[in-house]
């Protein structure tokens, strides 16, 4: 089992940036796999993995994720290429199409066919990386544009091989991660219902001729080293109310969606009405304590090996590590717990 990490916990931010570089720095001295940097309506995802492919030499540096439709899939593809050459090849580029509040509301890009944009743009940009002359005609992206004056290019940058990572939380999509990604960017996972996240990648993965062994499943989730659970275990909650009443439209909301097929829809309704109707210490106490011990690593380090013996069982690969102190000598501690549950568990294998 690997264990990655992040620069920033959710909509967490604010931190000072020589605390995040040694953050970044002390963590992949201690060993982790990747880092990887979050994008919603702050921080890019893409800016800071150029400074800090200077800044380290071993881990991987990931987008998880870049906006599908913020940014055409040709500069997707040159900023992947880019950042591969700045890096020596430690990229990998996680996509994901984000959802109609941020699409919408902060790029102005219509939310339509998601799905299908994340497939097209997955193709370009794997036909750019490889050196491929750009000639696409697709329902989302038509290359050269159709009755204009383009014509079909090519990169002049080296052809290289960029691991792509797609974030999915509905069945199709997870499909759609299964048939073509290299990894899977999961969140809210619930190890003990696998079957409602893995099930449909199992079913994309056979569909394209593959199995889900072929993909990196990856899982991220907050995690803290702590002999006092009640208060960390409050800000586990209030995280996923957040998710709950505010990353979606009353429409859309993956996160919901998800969880409510993992067995918690009458729980989360309750956490959402709360939310909408501004009462957010509510919405969080709502939130059940299993759920918010299912989807976070939160205790002593017997708890901490225990929540990595469930996610290893059920299929996971790597853990994205969110640590939540408030220091970065804090987050340390809880990532080199984390590492050392790892280990062991690997040793007793």
């Amino acid at each position: 089992m690997r264990i990655a990490t992040r620069l920033r916990q959710g909509h967490e931010v604010g931190q000072p940036w020589a605390d995040v570089v040694e953050y970044v720095v002390r963590a992949e001295a201690l060993g982790v796999s990747t880092i990887w940097s979050a994008e919603a309506w702050n921080h890019d995802a893409v800016t800071p993995l150029g400074y800090l492919a200077a800044k380290t030499t071993r881990a991987r540096l990931g987008t998880a994720i870049v906006q599908v439709g913020s940014r055409s899939p040709a500069l997707v593809a040159t900023t992947a290429l880019t950042l591969a050459e700045m890096s020596g090849n430690r990229f990998v580029l996680g996509l994901g199409t984000s959802g109609p509040q941020v699409m919408e509301g902060w790029h102005g890009t219509s939310f339509a066919r998601p799905l299908a944009r994340l497939r097209e743009t997955v193709e370009i940009v794997r036909m750019v990386t490889a050196g491929d002359q750009l000639v696409y005609g697709g329902n989302e992206y038509a290359l050269p544009l159709p009755g204009g004056e383009g014509k079909a290019l090519r990169t002049s940058l080296p052809p290289r091989s960029i691991p792509i990572y797609l974030a999915a939380l509905g069945p199709r999509s997870l499909e759609l991660t299964g048939a073509v990604a290299d990894g899977w960017a999961g969140t809210l996972f619930v190890a003990e219902e696998s079957s409602v996240y893995l099930d449909p990648i199992r079913r994309g993965a056979m569909q394209a001729g593959r199995t889900i062994d072929a993909l990196d499943i990856q899982v991220a989730l907050p995690a803290q080293l702590t002999s006092e659970l009640r208060p960390t275990l409050a800000r586990v909650k209030a995280s996923l109310a957040f998710s709950v009443g505010a990353m979606g439209s009353p429409e859309t909301n993956f996160y919901m969606r998800a969880l409510a097929r993992a067995g918690y829809a009458t729980e989360l309704e309750r956490v959402r009405e709360h939310w909408i109707g501004g009462r957010r210490k509510a919405a969080s106490d709502a939130v059940p304590d299993e759920l918010a011990l299912r989807t976070s690593l939160i205790g002593d380090e017997r708890a901490l090996r225990e929540g990595l013996r469930a996610l290893h069982h059920a299929g996971v690969n790597t853990i994205n590590v969110n640590p939540l102190g408030t220091t970065v000598e804090d987050k340390l501690a809880t990532l080199g717990a984390v590492l050392a549950a790892a280990s062991q568990l690997s040793a007793t294998k």
